[in-house]
């Protein structure tokens, strides 16, 4: 059994009366901070789920002064509305927050085989519980990822869901070889057990990445990963997302966290650092002449120049550059 962190670092809120902890076969995590309106809207889509399993839901307050978003939704717990409970994790980051739903999952639902994973500003498709978990079953897949399908606060920006940012990294169902974000996704029991905690590294905290990097590692265990192209989450964009320097800002950052990501995985091996650093800078040469291949393909410079961004991110990754856009949530 994986034990609640002895700290004091997650504590809980309110639960559901009467909750078969037995009963649940699957678990949905809901992290939260600052913003009690949306994980509303997402709780409601939970409960609208089209599915005979039965699942519970952990909201993880991550504003451990306020609690607004634990306020908002306590009275649908402890009415009974939604099954499962309220907890406080009370160190700031994704990551601790993500850490402290798992836990807690594991600690609590002793028979749930599937842990799922949706954010704040989603909400779930009335069909995603179930298809995520026969996707699950039917690929063989101990982790599965879904599409968040970008929808824009002013709906002149649709056009930028095509843009890498924002654009899902596959378009069919089946087993993939890499997953890279935890804003849609399914983990089998079996991988959090054999993973342990923490399961999300807390240096990832306010940069992101600590999901890739999980996902990482999974894949590197040997866990099969899957794809499930229809079941789908829609992700509001503020517009402020759409803004150059934020869309450079992620590009850069996503180039960060794949040098992290590739040393991790390479660690113990002969010359991985070397290894790492040629192949980033083999990218930074390369990548004018990807950026103009999109170009050519797409008509969009903003498309065009994210292969530059991202192969800019990588080698400043080696100097120690590392832009925590989630260290400011307002500007994000």
């Amino acid at each position: 059994m994986i034990p609640l962190p002895s700290d004091g670092s997650v504590s809980i809120a309110g639960r559901s009366p009467r909750l078969d902890v037995e009963a649940v076969e699957a678990v949905v995590t809901l992290p939260t901070f600052k913003r009690p309106e949306q994980v509303l809207e997402t709780l409601a889509s939970l409960r609208a789920q089209r599915t005979g399993r039965r699942f519970a839901v952990i909201v993880m307050e991550n504003e451990a002064e306020a609690r607004d978003g634990a306020k908002a939704v306590l009275p649908l717990f402890e009415s009974g509305e939604i099954p499962g409970m309220v907890i406080i994790a009370h160190e700031r980051g994704n990551c601790s927050a993500y850490n402290a739903g798992w836990q807690t999952a594991i600690l609590h639902f002793p028979n749930f085989r599937h842990l799922l994973v949706i954010d704040d500003d989603e909400i779930a498709d009335p069909h995603w519980l179930e298809r995520m978990c026969l996707a699950a079953e039917t690929l063989g897949a101990d982790i599965v990822g879904g599409p968040q399908v970008p929808v824009f606060a002013d709906p002149a920006h649709a056009k930028w869901a095509e843009h890498p940012v924002f654009a899902p990294p596959y378009r069919e169902t089946g087993r993939v070889a890499a997953l890279y974000s935890s804003g849609n996704l399914l983990v089998g029991r079996n991988v959090l057990i054999a993973m342990g905690p923490p399961f999300l590294d807390l240096r990832f905290n306010f940069m992101g990445g600590g999901d890739s990097d999980f996902l990482s590692r999974s894949a590197q265990r040997g866990f099969v990963l899957g794809w499930c192209a229809e079941a789908k989450v829609r992700e509001t964009v503020p517009a402020r997302r759409i803004e150059a320097d934020w869309i450079r800002a992620r590009s850069l950052r996503n180039g960060v966290i794949s040098t992290l990501v590739e040393k991790k995985k390479r660690a113990g091996t002969p010359l991985a650092g070397v290894k790492v650093f040629a192949k980033s800078l083999a990218l930074l040469a390369a990548s004018p002449f990807r950026g103009l291949i999109r170009l050519a393909r797409t008509g969009s410079p903003a498309i065009a120049v994210y292969p530059i961004h991202v192969a800019l991110g990588r080698v400043l990754a080696e100097f120690g550059y590392a832009n925590e856009q989630y260290r400011q949530p307002e500007k994000n």
